[in-house]
C-alpha cells in the first residue's frame, strides 16, 4: 500500500465575517478535498501536546511520530541539517531572521521577504564584524546564527510579535549577551548598506538587523524506516521539513519552482510527488503558502492557496490509488496573523467512510476518527 499526507501549512483558521462567517477552509472551493472526506473519514489531530508553542516545527515533528517532548531541541539545529551545516555536539543553531524593526517595533518578520542574494550579501558584510558565530545565509529571511560551546537562549518567534515592541523580547539566558551583542552589530552594519540603499530606493522595507531564535542542539530522530518499516520522502521548499526529513533518514526530494511562498508551483510538486510515489511507500508534501498568507493576514490570498493545494491534489487523484490523507499542522488564523496550538481537522481517504460530506474545521469535529494525538498520526494511518 502506498500512502500520501498533504500538509497545508497553516491551513486551519477561525470563521470569518467577511466570508460569511465560514472559515478560509470551509469558504475555498476544494472540491479534491471535499472528495476525500465525502468518500474517506474525518477528525481531528492534536499536532501541538500541552506545554509547547504552536510552531510548525513541534507540529511537524509529531504529525511525523516523533514526540516533541523526546525529541525537539529547537528550530535551528532542524534547518541547519537541510543547509549543509553538521553540527558538532556542542554547537546550538539558532533560526536568524532578517526583520524590520522601526522605533522599537516589529514591523515585518521577514523584511519584506527579502531575496536570498540580498541576504547573503548582509550576512557576508556581517560576518567580517561577529568573528565569534557563524552566519549561514538561506533562503529569504530564513537564515541561521552558530555558537560554538552554545549555552542556550530563550527566544521568541518573531512573527509573534510584528507590532510589538521588541524589547521585553530579546534573547534571555546562557547565550544572551553574544546573541544581543550580535543583534546590535547588525543594526550598525545593515544601517548604510547598498542592498538597504537599493531596498529603500524601490520602495522596499530595509532589513534592520537579525533576530536570532529557538536554537538547540542537533536531535536524535529515530530513522522513519526503522519505526514505521515504509521508505518514507519528503517534498517540501522550507528547510525546517527538509530537515526534520534528513534527520529521520527520508528522501529529500527538491522541486524546481517550490519557494515556500505564495508564488510556488503546486503543479510541480504534483508531478514530482507521482513519481516519487512510485518508488516510495510513503510520501508528505508539504506547502507553506497557507500559512505564509495567514502571517499576512490576507483573506483573498488564504483562500487562493487552500484553492491551489485542492487543485495540487486532484493533480495527484488522477493517477495516485493508495491511502490519502490530508491536513493542517496548525491554525495561522487571519485575524492573530500568527499560530495556534488548537486541534486541526484532517480527512483521509482509503481506511473507510463515514459521514462527512466536505473538509472544513467544522466536519471534520464530528467525524468518526475522533481526537487523535499527533504523534500517534502515521501509526492510525498504516494501522
Amino acid at each position: 500500500m502506498k500512502y500520501l499526507l498533504v500538509l497545508g501549512d497553516g491551513m486551519a483558521d477561525e470563521p470569518i465575517p467577511e466570508l460569511g462567517n465560514r472559515t478560509p477552509l470551509a469558504y475555498a472551493n476544494t472540491p479534491n478535498m471535499d472528495r476525500i472526506a465525502r468518500e474517506g473519514r474525518s477528525g481531528q489531530v492534536q499536532t501541538v501536546p500541552d506545554g509547547f508553542e504552536p510552531g510548525s516545527d513541534v507540529a511537524n515533528l509529531s504529525i511525523l511520530g516523533y514526540h516533541p517532548a523526546r525529541f525537539y531541541t529547537g528550530r535551528g539545529p532542524l534547518e541547519a541539517v537541510n543547509m549543509g551545516v553538521d553540527l558538532t555536539d556542542d554547537q546550538i543553531a539558532y533560526r536568524c531572521n532578517l526583520v524590520t524593526i522601526k522605533d522599537g517595533v516589529m514591523q515585518d518578520f521577514s523584511a519584506g521577504h527579502i531575496t536570498s542574494a540580498e541576504g547573503a550579501a548582509l550576512f557576508r558584510s556581517l560576518q567580517e564584524q561577529v568573528p565569534g558565530v557563524r552566519l549561514v545565509s538561506g533562503v529569504s529571511y530564513r537564515n541561521l546564527l552558530v555558537v560554538d560551546e552554545g549555552k542556550g537562549a530563550e527566544g521568541t518567534a518573531p512573527h509573534d510579535i510584528v507590532g510589538e515592541e521588541i524589547e521585553q523580547y530579546l534573547p534571555h539566558g546562557g547565550d544572551a549577551s553574544l546573541l544581543k551583542a550580535c543583534i546590535e552589530k547588525s543594526i550598525e552594519v545593515f544601517a548604510d548598506h547598498p542592498v538597504n540603499r537599493d531596498r529603500l530606493a524601490r520602495g522596499l522595507p530595509a532589513a534592520t538587523m537579525i533576530w536570532p531564535w529557538s536554537g538547540g542542539k542537533r536531535p536524535a530522530l529515530t530513522p522513519f524506516q526503522e519505526k514505521y518499516g515504509k521508505r518514507g520522502g519528503m517534498i517540501s521548499a522550507v528547510d525546517l521539513l527538509n530537515g526534520i526529513a534528513r534527520y529521520a533518514g527520508m528522501k529529500v526530494i527538491t522541486v524546481p519552482g517550490a519557494t515556500g511562498y505564495l508564488d510556488t508551483d503546486y503543479q510541480a510538486k504534483a508531478r514530482y510527488a507521482i513519481e516519487a510515489l512510485k518508488d516510495l511507500d510513503f510520501l508528505y508534501l508539504h506547502v507553506e503558502a497557507p500559512d505564509e498568507a495567514g502571517h499576512l493576514g490576507s483573506v483573498s490570498e488564504k483562500v487562493k492557496a487552500i484553492e491551489r493545494v485542492d487543485q495540487m491534489i486532484g493533480t495527484i487523484m488522477a493517477e495516485f490509488n493508495g491511502v490519502i490523507a490530508v491536513l493542517p499542522d496548525h491554525a495561522t488564523p487571519i485575524r492573530l496573523k500568527t499560530h495556534t496550538a488548537g486541534p486541526v481537522p484532517c480527512a483521509v481517504l482509503g481506511k473507510g467512510k463515514d459521514k462527512t460530506e466536505v473538509f472544513s474545521e467544522e466536519a471534520a469535529a464530528n467525524g468518526s476518527l475522533g481526537m487523535i494525538r499527533g504523534d500517534l498520526f502515521l501509526t492510525e494511518l498504516f494501522s
